[in-house]
């Protein structure tokens, strides 16, 4: 695998999980029991930290890619495993 593919990969990888570990752990002003300013969302957290996403994030996505790349190595899944019709159907075009 180049190292590009590698980079390009992996960030695919780290936006996914960006968005999946993004939810977590954030409260709204309702939950916190604080006023909500004029102007500004019901939903909008009031704890966000971004420090914190970015760094689960990027082990999600480590592990994630890790997991990945040894089955790219020693192909546990492969495409024909995937392959839930079975063969396609052989045409015969008259050649």
């Amino acid at each position: 695998m180049q190292w590009f593919s590698i980079v390009a990969i992996y960030g695919l990888f780290w936006v996914l999980s960006a968005f999946l570990v993004m939810p977590f752990g954030l409260r709204t002003p309702h939950e916190e029991g604080k006023k909500i300013e004029t102007g500004h969302a019901d939903s909008a957290p009031v704890n966000f930290r971004p420090g914190k996403i970015i760094l689960r994030a990027t082990l999600l996505a480590a592990v994630l890619f890790a997991i990945y790349y040894a089955n790219y190595i020693y192909g546990w899944i492969t495409l024909e495993d995937l392959n839930f019709f079975g063969k396609p159907p052989v045409e015969d075009l008259g050649y």
